[in-house]
């Protein structure tokens, strides 16, 4: 019993590092400054048409060509639209998403 005891305590002392360090979180940069609030409450006040886009709509994704980016008034940093029913605020030069909105 006590062989088994002790076992289990090498072998968590042991794997205690890999399983703290799969609690860590991951933070996604953006290629510019977060938006300010000013720009979020514009988008979310905002009501244009929902576009469809296949696949998974995240962070630093690029926005196809075909995909009308709106402007965010005296904010030209920003550019916004809504792409499968989610709110996106967009780095218009690059045409990525920097925010969602939820």
């Amino acid at each position: 019993m006590r062989k088994y005891v002790l076992g289990g305590l090498m072998g968590a002392a042991v794997l205690w590092p890999a399983l703290a360090g799969a609690q860590t979180t991951t933070v996604i940069e953006t290629t510019g400054a977060a938006p300010p609030d000013e720009v979020i409450t514009y988008v979310q006040r905002e009501r244009v048409p929902s576009v469809r886009i296949e696949g998974d709509v995240t962070v630093g994704y690029a926005l196809p060509p075909t995909v009308q980016l709106r402007p965010v008034p005296r904010h030209e940093l920003y550019s916004y639209t809504v792409v499968n029913d989610r709110r996106v605020i967009v780095e218009p030069t690059t045409r990525k998403i920097i925010r969602i909105i939820e």
